[in-house]
């Protein structure tokens, strides 16, 4: 029984691996963004004579709106690799010396912060275009929007407060 019990641990825990797949799947992902933010690059590049202020405010929104979700998708990568599959081996280098630092609540946070800033953005974009688009919908946006920024919220509490609960000799500093 016991020899049955430990090859369902060691197959459980071995299965992590598989996770591998959707960490390397998320890198091609973000090539191929990659080469999409390129794309809006080059043809922002060559409008830019051409394009109105407010339209270069909007392409710029649209170039900053790409680097977040690039941003989030290596912290998803590198943070659910270290969380759940095995350590960094260069997470002693001094340049990577951030690896290892994020548990899963506080990528939670971070992943909806980062939701919450991809939003905020768009959000921007569709007010600055507000005649493309009618009140019904700018009032949906915002209302996603602001369901955003409250589930950030939210995890952010959540995560102080079971921080909190781990470790209460840091929860006297705060008070």
């Amino acid at each position: 029984m016991k020899t049955l019990e430990r090859l369902i641990e060691n197959t459980i825990l071995a299965s992590r691996w598989v996770l591998v797949v959707f960490y390397i799947g998320l890198a091609a992902a973000l090539l191929i963004y990659a080469l999409s933010f390129a794309k809006k690059l080059v043809e922002t590049a060559g409008q830019v004579m051409a394009i109105g202020e407010a339209d270069a405010v909007l392409a710029m929104l649209g170039l900053i709106d790409a680097a977040l979700v690039g941003s989030l998708i290596v912290m998803v990568m590198i943070s659910g690799y270290e969380n759940f599959v095995s350590r960094f081996d260069q997470a002693g280098d001094t340049q990577l010396s951030w690896l290892g630092k994020l548990d899963a609540g506080s990528l939670k946070v971070k992943v909806a912060s980062t939701i919450v800033a991809i939003s905020s953005i768009h959000l921007l974009q569709v007010f600055l275009n507000a005649v493309q688009y009618d009140n019904s919908k700018m009032m949906w946006l915002t209302i996603m929007h602001m369901t955003f920024v409250f589930s950030a919220v939210f995890l952010a509490l959540l995560d102080r407060i079971m921080s909190q609960q781990k470790n209460p000799e840091a929860s006297d500093k705060h008070i």
